[in-house]
C-alpha cells in the first residue's frame, strides 16, 4: 500500500499538531529541551505528509525534502550527543540519584539514533532511485522515526526534565552551552532558529532570542527571518504558521 494512503493531505496549511505551550516561565535548560523536542516532532510528521504526496521522480522536490530530513537527523543526533556528554553529567553531579533514569535514557536513545541513521539512508535511496517504492520507504521511515521520537521525548519530559528544573543551576547550564559546539552551518542554524520560534509561546521566544549573541539577533532581524519564510514556503508550499 502506498504510504500516502495512510496519510491525510499535507498539514502545511494547518497549525502545528502540538498544542502551544502555556506562557509560563521555565528554567532555560528545560525551555531549550522542550523547544527542540517540539520542533523535531512537528517537522518529522509534516515531512512524512509532504513526502507522501510528492511526485517520486521530481528531482528538485525530492532534494528539498530529503535535505530537510538530513538536517533534522543531524540536529537530533547532535542534541543527543550534547545531552550524553554534557547535560546529564551536569545533572548527575547535582543529583546522583538520577543515575538509573539517565541509564534508561541512554539505552532508549541508542535505538532512536539508529532510526535516525536509517532515515538518512532512506533519504539517500530516494534521492538516487527517484521511485515510488523509495519515496514510500522514506515516508514510512519518517513516520516510524516520528513515533519513536514522540515516545522517547515524552518519557524524557516526564522523568528527566523535572530533575533538570530542580537541580541544574543557571551557572551549570551556562557551562553546558559554553562547551557545546554546533556542527550546523550558519544558514542551517538560522533555519533551526526559525523552526524553534515558529510555534513557541511569547515567553519562550523572548528567552530564546535573549540568549543569542547580539550579532545573531541582528542577522535574524535583517535577513534570517525573511530567508526562513522563503525556505518554509519552498518546503511546505505555505508560509510559517506564525
Amino acid at each position: 500500500m502506498p504510504a500516502a494512503a495512510a496519510l491525510r493531505r499535507p498539514s502545511a496549511l494547518r497549525t502545528p499538531t502540538d498544542d502551544p505551550p502555556a506562557d509560563v516561565p521555565a528554567p532555560r535548560a528545560v525551555a531549550s529541551e522542550l523547544l527542540l523536542h517540539r520542533l523535531v516532532r512537528r517537522e518529522l510528521r509534516l515531512l512524512a505528509e509532504l513526502s507522501a504526496w510528492a511526485s517520486a521522480d521530481d528531482v528538485e522536490r525530492t532534494r528539498e525534502l530529503t535535505r530537510h530530513a538530513d538536517l533534522l537527523g543531524r540536529l537530533l543526533l547532535h542534541h543527543h550527543a550534547t545531552e550524553r556528554e554534557l547535560v546529564w553529567p551536569a545533572l548527575l553531579r547535582a543529583a546522583p540519584a538520577a543515575r538509573p533514569l539517565v541509564a534508561q535514557w541512554t539505552a532508549r536513545v541508542a535505538g532512536l539514533d539508529d532510526r535516525l541513521r536509517g532515515l538518512s539512508t532512506a533519504a539517500r535511496q530516494w534521492a538516487v532511485a527517484c521511485s515510488d517504492k523509495a519515496r514510500d520507504a522514506f515516508t514510512l521511515a519518517c513516520l516510524d522515526t516520528a513515533d519513536a521520537v514522540a515516545e522517547q521525548t515524552a518519557e524524557e519530559e516526564r522523568d528527566l526534565l523535572p530533575l533538570l528544573a530542580a537541580h541544574l543551576s543557571p551557572a551549570a547550564w551556562a557551562e553546558v552551552t559554553g562547551a557545546a559546539r554546533c556542527p550546523l552551518s550558519r544558514r542551517e542554524r538560522s533555519l533551526v532558529l526559525g523552526l524553534a520560534l515558529e510555534d513557541a509561546c511569547a515567553g519562550d521566544r523572548a528567552r530564546l532570542l535573549a540568549g543569542l549573541p547580539t550579532s545573531t539577533r541582528l542577522a535574524w532581524r535583517l535577513a534570517g527571518r525573511r530567508r526562513y519564510r522563503a525556505a518554509v514556503v519552498r518546503l511546505r508550499g505555505a508560509p510559517p504558521a506564525a
